[in-house]
């Protein structure tokens, strides 16, 4: 009898078939992906009409289709944190975003002298190196909320025209917002707001927690447009 040959390549095993089919069409999913994020609509128009049988209109333009992904909150606060790191220790503010809001929150015994709405000269950098911030932003902001709040720790140091709490944070607010508009900023976007004690972050009675609901806070208000908008104000 003939000897059988042996087999100089051994057969692949089934499931390789399977993956290599896989990642072949996972290589045309993301091709389709790229090729789909720009598109020329004056092309697709012809390739449409040829099969209805009308002419196509050389009006049309090429157009990109971009996802309307904005990172202007994103990119304020981050620059805001670079400017405030260098004048203010990181347990002295804090710097989020917030739906359309961008939050700049500065802790009062940090900033203020105790029982006094009289600016640290630290803080007071700080303000003005935010303030040269918004300026540079300040077009696609709404409104921009200055908020106090207050912890009166002895009343009796309490300074001339100050009462309570309420007032101590109104003073303080006024004080972050005089220096916002000494900068540039216009004042018929700047609000004030005061809350005294009312509205604390924390409610435990933590005295580390409890200094952090003794703060003001500036909410950067920014405008969110539609991108057909944003496509219009172009034109024009």
């Amino acid at each position: 009898m003939p000897r059988r040959k042996k087999v100089e390549c051994p057969p692949a095993p089934g499931w390789l078939i399977s993956f290599s089919d896989l990642m072949s069409l996972l290589l045309t999913f993301f091709i389709l992906l790229y090729a789909m994020t720009v598109m020329d609509v004056k092309k697709l128009m012809k390739f449409l009409w040829y099969f209805q049988g009308e002419r196509p209109k050389e009006s049309i333009k090429t157009v990109a289709v971009v996802p309307p992904i904005s990172m202007l909150k994103e990119e304020v606060a981050k620059i805001v944190r670079e400017r405030i790191k260098r004048l203010l220790p990181i347990y002295a503010y804090q710097i989020d975003v917030i739906s359309n809001y961008v939050l700049i929150r500065l802790f009062n015994d940090i900033a203020f002298y105790e029982d006094s709405y009289r600016l640290k000269p630290e803080a007071r950098k700080a303000i003005i190196e935010v303030a040269k911030e918004i300026i540079k932003y300040q077009k696609p902001f709404t409104q921009i909320r200055v908020a106090g709040h207050a912890i009166v720790h002895n009343k009796r140091k309490l300074p001339a025209g100050v009462k309570d709490a309420w007032d101590l944070s109104m003073k303080r607010a006024l004080v972050l917002a005089d220096i916002l508009i000494k900068q540039g900023i216009n004042p018929k976007k700047i609000a004030i707001e005061a809350y005294g004690d009312n509205k604390p972050i924390y409610r435990w009675k933590n005295p580390i927690l409890q200094r952090m609901n003794d703060r003001v806070e500036i909410f950067l208000e920014i405008e969110q447009k539609r991108p057909d908008l944003l496509k219009d104000e172009k034109k024009k």
